[in-house]
């Protein structure tokens, strides 16, 4: 029996008005048509939501004939992507679903009305409705719409609970990528998981590894660059999970927060500027060294690092098992690779500082420095700010080329790059303020000597 007596309120937007379009032709010539779950889960959280799904008793082919600028997305789920004033919103028949054979999709659709519908979706939050009483809509004001509510999600919003819908040990089976949606929702919403959803993510973690790995990676990525970094991880811990993300047999058995260099990282995000998430690889990074040192019962310290780089990094297969790609990999490379030279940071000439403060991989390594050795990355810090105020800057156009030797008389050779790297650095600490006296001091050092007389 469904609850109708709630009220959601959706703010006015480009994607709402293209929805309501949709939603109201629909209803027009006789089909049932609601607004689906996140966009009513989110609205009713006073979150603006980001997209629109409709959910239909129209079958995808009247759907297409209805809709001309349309196309499948999943004709075998009935799911049909209708463009409105050239903004796509996802029209989805009512359907059953049954026979999860690969852990992720079902082997048998049939379409059926909402109730049903509501009960094959995952988590009670996710399976609302929202009914336009009437169609008389104002792109420029709020649309007040009916909540439709067959499986008490509001009262799981209010108390702030995932639940899953129905036996959650069925519903982890039908789709075991949903363990990781479970988390990714608490986390972002700060809700809590109910003990029986909870306890089904435990004993179905171990089959984690039949989703794609792209599927598991990208997760993670909206788990380490949401709102809640920190807490994502920590109930990945806690619900056993860490092991089968990262495909390997470490378990973090944990009674108490490990996660120390998240935490920090998460407090850093919170003390900077809004919306602006760090970069996956950093929060990737934290992880791996939070959860290493962690097993090894080691205090985490720069030079401990380059012990995880030997023995635990490259064994891992970090890329393998959360398809990274390309740029993400070298990132996290980079920065694990930047963070113990930092150790020596006092010892570095003003050249070698400057290149390391150059590097694309610094801006990434300096927060995770913060959490790691705060008095070197705060030493740091004041150095990088005096430096960028010195007349040279900290990564100017060099003074000096390959042409420059060449024109010199040098013929290329791998000696190039030592004889340009040389003269970067005197540039970069002051020794050379000009072209003309870089010049100088290539014609005085590296001038070839004359050719040896024939006589």
């Amino acid at each position: 029996m469904a609850n109708q007596h709630a009220q959601v309120q959706f703010p006015p937007s480009p994607q709402l008005t293209a929805a309501s379009a949709i939603l109201c032709k629909l209803q027009s010539i006789g089909h049932t048509a609601y607004f689906a779950g996140g966009c009513v889960r989110d609205a009713l959280l006073q979150i603006p939501p980001k997209d629109y799904d409709i959910a239909t008793s129209a079958t995808p082919d009247i759907v297409r004939k209805l809709f001309p600028k349309s196309r499948y997305v999943g004709e075998s789920f009935g799911v049909v992507l209708v463009y409105q004033s050239r903004i796509p919103i996802e029209v989805a028949t009512f359907r059953l679903e049954w026979g999860y054979t690969d852990g992720r999709r079902p082997d048998n659709v049939q379409f059926t009305d909402a109730e049903h519908d509501a009960a094959r979706r995952d988590f009670t939050i996710n399976g609302l409705f929202a009914d336009i009483p009437n169609h008389e809509l104002d792109e420029h004001q709020p649309l007040t719409a009916n909540v439709i509510d067959f499986v008490q999600g509001l009262t799981d919003l209010q108390s702030k609970t995932i639940r899953a819908i129905g036996d959650p040990q069925e519903r982890f089976a039908e789709d075991y990528l949903r363990m990781l949606r479970a988390i990714r929702f608490a986390a972002r919403l700060g809700f809590t998981i109910a003990s029986p959803t909870a306890n089904a993510i435990r004993n179905h973690a171990k089959y984690l590894g039949q989703i794609s790995r792209e599927r598991i990676g990208g997760e993670l990525q909206n788990m380490l660059t949401g709102s809640n970094p920190h807490d994502a991880i920590f109930l990945i811990h806690q619900l056993k999970l860490d092991g089968p993300i990262l495909n390997n047999d470490h378990q973090s058995l944990l009674e108490h927060d490990p996660l120390p260099i998240l935490t920090h990282l998460s407090n850093q995000r919170l003390d900077s500027e809004p919306n602006i998430p760090f970069a996956y690889p950093t929060f990737l990074a934290g992880w791996l060294l939070d959860r290493f040192f962690h097993k090894t019962s080691l205090v985490p310290s720069l030079p401990h690092i380059t012990t995880f780089l030997c023995e635990h990094f490259r064994i891992t297969g970090i890329r393998k098992a959360l398809s990274l790609s390309n740029e993400t990999q070298t990132i996290l490379v980079g920065i694990l690779n930047l963070l113990p030279q930092l150790n020596g940071w006092s010892s570095f000439t003003i050249a070698e500082q400057k290149r390391i403060l150059a590097s694309p991989y610094f801006p990434h390594t300096l927060p995770l420095t913060y959490a790691i050795a705060p008095n070197l990355a705060a030493s740091i810090s004041t150095d990088a700010d005096n430096l960028a105020n010195d007349p040279a800057g900290i990564s100017p156009t060099p003074f000096l080329t390959g042409e420059d030797l060449i024109t010199l008389g040098l013929s290329p050779s791998p000696q190039f790059k030592k004889i340009l790297d040389t003269a970067y650095d005197l540039q970069l600490d002051l020794s050379h303020t000009s072209r003309d006296a870089a010049l100088d001091w290539l014609r005085q050092n590296h001038t070839p000597p004359p050719p040896a007389s024939s006589d």
